[in-house]
């Protein structure tokens, strides 16, 4: 019988590492508790709701394309160097 190509996706590496899920969840709860810090103030002229909040928001979001953009070039194998 085939085996299946259950073998094959363990040997390539992780596309992003521990490192890189870490500052995604930072990133995705600082997005969350911005949003939720928005809807608890429940004022349209309130200091959270226009100042705190989208300050929150963004950082969350910067910090997700950081993520998604920070690569390990230490860990790269030097292939290159013939």
């Amino acid at each position: 019988m085939a085996k299946r190509g259950r073998k094959q996706a363990d040997n390539q590496p992780m596309f992003f590492s521990a490192y890189n899920y870490k500052l995604i969840g930072i990133a995705i709860f600082l997005i969350v508790a911005g949003f939720t810090a928005m809807y608890m103030e429940n004022e349209v002229d309130g200091f959270i709701s226009l100042f705190i909040s989208p300050i929150v928001i963004m950082a969350g979001y910067i910090l997700v394309i950081f993520a998604i953009m920070k690569h390990d070039r230490d860990e790269e194998p030097e292939a290159a160097s013939s």
